[in-house]
């Protein structure tokens, strides 16, 4: 009796590993879509940052033209330029990252 009692269980614990295996997998698949969207972002920011510092030391020199034109360049849109005195301040926003730069023409 103890052999068809065994027996059933075997049959009921069938694909229980399957079901664990399936699970890991879409939660490796979850895992690798949310770092590449963090990825994404990172990269996303680094860029604004760049177009940001660009746009800046751009305008000390050449005015909003300029920065306006190296933010675009970069891969951004100006979407705040300020002039006071010798001292430039942009904001610069690319694929959604916003990114603020400053910069002098003086020491």
């Amino acid at each position: 009796m103890s052999t068809s009692t065994n027996t059933s269980t075997d049959r009921r614990d069938r694909g229980q590993a399957v079901m664990l295996l399936l699970a890991v997998v879409a939660l490796s698949a979850l895992t690798l879509v949310g770092i590449g969207a963090l990825g994404r972002r990172v990269v996303n920011r680094t860029r604004a940052q760049t177009a940001a510092d660009a746009a800046a030391l751009a305008g000390t020199s050449g005015g909003r033209e300029a920065a306006v034109r190296l933010a675009a360049a970069n891969g951004g849109v100006l979407v705040d330029y300020r002039a006071e005195g010798d001292v430039v301040l942009v904001t610069v926003v690319v694929h959604g990252e916003r990114a603020m730069a400053r910069a002098s023409d003086g020491p």
